[in-house]
Parts: structure tokens; sequence; C-alpha cells
């Protein structure tokens, strides 16, 4: 897969713009605040739905303006393709090759990418918050109905605490209702704890693999999905049934809380070197190489199941790495496209299909 041009308006500090892109690796270079992470962002909409900075649309339209426009063309193993995503007020126009799209599941799975950028560095020492947030937006790009799934859950989730917190404070809640809920729940619960065993059992080869290779055979990286139900149980009706199990049992210690204690929104991906736990243990570079290797994995399993590699997004990042890290992505990257954004970096230039100088959300670009 790999993206051929992308146009915005409106857009952040982009009042306009259209930039083609090649293979291999494409570079923005350009000082802080003047438009690069813009344009990544705007190109990873169409993957995630969402932005990775911010939770409102709205925030990023250009000051004073209506709204923004953002498109995408891309090339995959099954042609060429178009996306449209536009934001005014409270409406939200999403387009696939001129149609409209009726959910945000439909967008994400026509355009794979991966992303890198600075904050990934907390996925190993922060909480479990970062990691579902990871695999929620990974698993998404794989199987195209988890997005449904995860949001059904999230509003029987919702309405299950609604009840939960009015018998915490002495409502009277209706048992059966409560028990609706719980039912809801577990259906949709295990559609994804079914999907994120089956994707991280994909990604701990990968990742594995290749931290080896980062690490010359020193450092032995391990993933493990934890959730609130045995880890034995894997077929989907049976997780069903367990998660029932566990919102019947614990439905009075949870009315005492509130809010609901057990269920996918709980779960966390644990992280391993050489048999320790990496929040605890991992030195900052091997936090770094942790991080690394789980985002380069992440594409490995797009291609494993897609047959073709997503497009890969490095915003301002590999300068955080080490020469050899950085050099083991540099080279490691034939056949993907690469999509980079930094400040001066002679080592990229020399590597870059495409450079693209960026001033005041200005795209100036010349081919290498």
């Amino acid at each position: 897969m790999k993206i051929k041009r992308f146009t915005a308006q409106n857009f952040r500090n982009i009042e306009s713009c259209d930039i083609e892109f090649d293979d291999g690796v494409n570079l923005f270079i350009g000082n802080n605040a003047q438009g690069k992470t813009n344009v990544i962002e705007g190109i990873y909409l169409f993957s995630r739905g969402k932005s990775f900075r911010s939770s409102d649309d709205r925030d990023m339209i250009r000051f004073d303006t209506d709204g923004f426009r953002v498109s995408l063309d891309y090339e995959d193993k099954d042609g060429d393709g178009s996306l449209e995503y536009a934001c005014f007020g409270r409406q939200r126009l999403r387009k696939k090759n001129g149609y409209k799209l009726t959910k945000v599941s439909e967008m994400i799975s026509s355009f794979r990418s991966v992303l890198f950028y600075p904050d990934n560095l907390e996925l190993v020492k922060d909480g479990p918050d970062e990691r579902r947030a990871f695999l929620n937006v990974a698993v998404a790009q794989c199987f195209p109905t988890y997005l449904d799934d995860y949001t059904r859950y999230k509003e029987a989730l919702e309405n299950r605490n609604k009840l939960l917190k009015m018998a915490s404070k002495g409502f009277f809640v209706d048992d059966g209702e409560l028990r609706a809920w719980s039912i809801s729940m577990a259906e949709y619960a295990s559609y994804i704890y079914c999907k994120r065993i089956e994707y991280v059992k994909l990604l701990k080869s990968h990742t594995e693999r290749i931290g080896l290779l980062l690490s010359d055979g020193k450092e032995k990286i391990d993933l493990e999905y934890k959730g609130g139900i045995d880890s034995f149980i894997t077929e989907r009706e049976e997780v069903r049934d367990a998660y029932e199990d566990i919102f019947t049992r614990n439905v009075e210690n949870e009315k005492i809380v509130g809010s609901s204690l057990y269920g996918p929104h709980r779960d966390d991906l644990i992280i391993n070197i050489n048999g320790r736990a990496a929040r605890a243990f991992a030195s900052q570079g091997q936090q770094r190489s942790v991080v690394l290797s789980m985002k380069l994995a992440e594409g490995e399993v797009i291609k494993e199941i897609y047959g073709e590699y997503p497009v890969f997004l490095f915003d301002d990042v590999l300068s955080e790495l080490d020469e050899k890290r950085r050099s083991f992505v540099i080279e490691g990257m034939e056949n993907r496209q690469v999509i980079v954004s930094c400040c001066e970096n002679d080592e990229l230039m020399k590597n870059a299909a495409r450079i693209i100088h960026v001033r005041g959300g200005k795209y100036v670009s010349s081919h290498r």
C-alpha cells in the first residue's frame, strides 16, 4: 500500500496543500510548529478515524474558518482508491471513491498505516490505558468489525455503569435491566477479547523476532494479553459465558463502587524483556527498542493478514533513537513507503526518494 497524493484545506495551519509522494522514504523537513506533523495527522485520520493529537475534530479547523477537508489518493494490491474526510461544525462527511460512507470502520479498513510518534515511547512505562489504546487502533485495522463491536461494548458499559452508580448512591435499580446490560456487555466483550487474543498472538512472534535483531540476540521481548478470564478459554461462546459469570458474581461489589470492575476496558498487554517486566526494569534504551519493535511488528502483522505492507509514518521520532536503531529503520524499509518528519538530518536526506521542505503550512518538494 502506498499514498500517491494528499490534499488539505483549512486543516490546522494549512490553508491549502497538494502533496505528491514517491515510493520509499518521503522526508518532511522544517523547524518546529511549521506544519510537518499536521500532514501526518491528516494522513493518519484515514487509518484511525480520528486524530492522534486531539479528541475533538474541531481542534483541527484552521483558525477563523468554518471547517476543514482532507483527501487521500492511494494504491493497494487491488488498484487505486481515494478517501475524503470533512468536518464543518457538527457535520462529518466521509467518502470512498466518491461515495459516502456511513461508518468510520469502512474508512479505517480501506487505508492502513502504522504511526510512530513521541508519545508512543510511553507505551512501556505508562499505565494500561496506553496499551489498550494501542491495541484498539492496531486490531481495528486488521479486523474491520472490531470497531463496531467495541463501540457497542462501550455503549453497554456506559449504561451498566449508570445503573451501578445509581445503586452506589442508594437509589433503586432494576436488577433485570442491569442483567440485560451485563448480557449485552458479555456478548460484545467476547468478540473484543477473541480478536485481541488473535492479534497479540501474531504481534508477539514478530515483536520477538525484531527485538532479537535490534539487540543482537540479547533481548527477548515477550507479549502477553492479560484479561479478566482464564487464558485457556478461547472459544467465543465460552468467552461470552465466562464474562456473563464474572459480571453476575461480582455485581454486588460493583454496586458498592459504582462502576464495572471487569471486562476488556480493564485488560492489559504485559510486556517482558528476558522474563522481567519491562515497565519496572527496562532501561530507557530498552523501552525505545520495545516500542520500535512493536511498531515495526504492527506493520508485519498487517502484511501477514492483507498481503502488503501498510504506509509507515514516523513523526519526529527517529531523533529519539540511537544510531543503531535509526539505521535499522532506514536500512530495513525496502519495498515499503515511509513518511518521516524531522529537522535537518543528513543521514535521512541521503536515503530519501522525495524531500519536502515545510514552512508556515507551505510544502515545497523535490525528488532525489
